[in-house]
């Protein structure tokens, strides 16, 4: 039988995992956390709940399909729930604007704010169709390892305007400034800068009014531990709190992995859920990278940074939706700064997660539990979070007690926070990123790190640094790119490592 080991538990890797034994391989997967799910961790403090990761669904069909494997349902396994609005955005100026539901109840929150841009919004979502018809349902799932199958697609790119940015589509049919924020935001949902991010992502908009938006009750931690139980149940090994330490090599291809702690574990395939900055530059030997590899991995430009304040309230907010994003008073000048300048603002934007919204389990009763999360400067930036950490956490808090969160400074409790070392030294990310390499058009399809490894044989990559890209649906379509690769390969003849 194959022997096949899976590099890290995230979506990618868990995936993988299952899409290998369903073809007949012994399947071991090592993740260093203590818990699988790579960035969708659980925290537990001060009795309240927090998601640590990804807290939407918005491609459930690609979930049921790994249960589907299996002649299972992901029904059985845990419960998702469609929510209204997907997100409400709160403005400087206290507008807000609720996004989600049926294509009416968008249109009509449009008309509100700006009328000429409900015929500007239905335009917009028709160019998102085009774009997802290309670039998710045609190649999301495609290898994109050999520059000519990436040259031949440039002319369907090209009639997409791929070359344009998110911003650029957006502004296109939208007049209002605060709709233009509201709809060119996805990108950084998956690392990007709206501005200089390839309007391929232009796509989000399409796939969430094609599947919906959904929350896993229990939290997206809750269906990681239904992926846990399949995968147990189906006869895959699972070893947490373990990390590997070297991808061993042998006649230029993998044969197997060894711990930080020293055991080694032969296999015939190895698939790497890891940052790929992290997989060439610490856990291969140098001269089994190509120069592809090693061009990307010196060159290549990383996402921004997270600071996430996790906290509970000793009182309920019921007006505040499941999601918020909180936009702050500037919105080109602020996304420059952390992509571009370097600089840890005065000012922010948030993310504001309240899951108590939809589950109140998560917080005791009569209680909320929330996390904040601002894009800052990764650290290329020299900041020290010592210093700065507690000051921002300070000034999210202010920030939200003056507008939609009142009275917050009183409320608060058990709150800590991640900031971009935390990133670096839980999930080996590449400095501190929140999402691995950033979704610009020259990291995109061929550019990026290749699911079929730039180095020794039977190394493949998954996740949110590899084709096509970060997010749910990327990471967990980059391993139905995998399944293709080795499909389309001869097995390895003989077992390289005892």
């Amino acid at each position: 039988m194959t022997r096949s080991v899976v590099i890290g538990g995230g979506f990618g890797g868990i995936a993988a995992a299952l899409r290998l034994r369903a073809r007949g391989h012994d399947v071991a997967l090592v993740d260093r956390c203590k818990r699988l799910g790579g960035r969708a961790q659980v925290f537990e403090h001060g009795g309240y709940r927090h998601d640590a990761g990804p807290t939407v669904i918005t491609a459930p069909f690609l979930l049921r399909e790994l249960f589907a494997l299996f002649g299972r349902e992901l029904d059985d396994y845990a419960t998702l729930v469609p929510l209204a609005p997907w997100y409400r955005f709160y403005f400087d100026d206290g507008t807000e604007f609720d996004y989600g539901g049926t294509i009416d109840d968008t249109l009509r929150a449009i008309e509100r704010i700006e009328p000429r841009d409900v015929e500007g919004y239905q335009r917009l979502v028709e160019d998102s169709r085009r774009l997802y018809e290309v670039g998710f349902s045609g190649l999301g799932d495609q290898p994109f390892h050999r520059f000519g199958f990436m040259l031949r697609q440039l002319p369907a790119l090209a009639r997409l305007r791929a070359d344009r940015s998110v911003w650029r589509m957006v502004e296109r049919r939208l007049q209002s400034p605060k709709l233009r924020q509201a709809f060119s935001i996805q990108p950084l949902l998956l690392g990007g800068n709206p501005f200089d991010t390839t309007s391929i992502y232009g796509l989000i908009h399409y796939l969430e009014r094609a599947h919906g938006v959904h929350f896993v009750m229990g939290g997206t931690g809750a269906l990681v531990d239904g992926l846990t139980r399949l995968m147990r149940e189906v006869g895959i090994e699972i070893h947490t709190d373990t990390t590997v330490g070297a991808i061993d090599v042998r006649n230029n291809a993998v044969s197997g992995i060894t711990t930080s702690a020293g055991t080694h574990m032969g296999a015939d395939h190895v698939v790497a859920d890891v940052d790929p900055f992290h997989l060439y530059t610490r856990l291969l030997p140098a001269n089994t990278s190509r120069w592809s590899a090693r061009l990307k991995s010196r060159y290549g430009k990383a996402s921004m940074g997270l600071f996430v304040l996790f906290f509970g309230t000793a009182r309920s907010y019921p007006g505040i939706a499941h999601h918020t994003i909180w936009m702050g008073p500037r919105y080109r000048g602020l996304l420059d700064d952390i992509f571009h300048n370097g600089v840890l603002a005065e000012d922010f934007s948030i993310y504001l997660h309240r899951p108590t919204a939809t589950d109140p389990d998560f917080a005791p009763a009569g209680h909320d539990s929330f996390y904040a999360l601002v894009p800052v400067p990764n650290m290329e930036t020299p900041i020290d979070w010592a210093v700065e950490g507690p000051r921002l956490r300070d000034r999210i808090v202010m920030a939200l007690g003056r507008t939609i969160l009142p009275g917050l400074q009183d409320h608060i409790r058990a709150d800590f926070y991640m900031a971009p070392p935390d990133f670096a030294e839980r999930y080996l990310a590449h400095t501190g990123s929140g999402f691995s390499m950033a979704p610009l058009f020259r990291q995109s399809a061929w550019f990026r790190f290749h699911n079929r490894a730039e180095g020794p044989a039977h190394l493949h990559l998954v996740g949110a640094g590899s084709h096509p890209g970060a997010g749910l649906p990327g990471v967990l379509s980059s391993a139905k790119v995998v399944e293709r690769l080795l499909d389309a390969s001869p097995p390895p003849s003989t077992r390289t490592a005892a």
